[in-house]
């Protein structure tokens, strides 16, 4: 288990609140093989914003699993209510990173220390 992973679950005891709003597994469909983690780095802030992170085997990227991934858990989110807006940062030459936040509609917002800060407003909420 991940260090993230552990921390999550320690926090999760202490605040059942939090369920969802941290690391999900992702599996292949076949036989359940784990090729990676998507989630949010907590739950939403008193604004209704939430920061998602995802981290897929390289073994699988270009499959279009990531993409399909966190579109599924972006829904989650904004169907949840609670969530106004999505935003995720990665690192400038992460390509594989850069398409699928591209693909799901993000908005680049600013370039900050070699990271790309990303953006999408639920538009129930507009």
């Amino acid at each position: 288990m991940g260090k993230h992973t552990a921390g999550y679950l320690a926090h999760l005891e202490e605040d059942p609140e939090l369920l969802g709003w941290g690391v999900w597994f992702v599996t292949l469909a076949d036989n359940n093989q784990i090729i990676g983690d998507i989630g949010y780095k907590g739950r939403p802030d008193i604004k209704g914003i939430v920061e998602i992170g995802y981290g897929i085997i390289q073994d699988m990227h270009n499959k279009g699993i990531a993409t399909e991934s966190v579109k599924a858990i972006m829904e989650w989110a904004f169907s949840s209510g609670q969530v106004k807006k999505i935003v995720a940062e990665c690192l400038i030459d992460n390509l594989p990173s850069i398409n699928v936040l591209e693909k799901l509609e993000m908005t680049r917002v600013s370039i900050k220390d070699g990271m790309i800060h990303w953006e999408i407003t639920n538009n129930r909420h507009r």
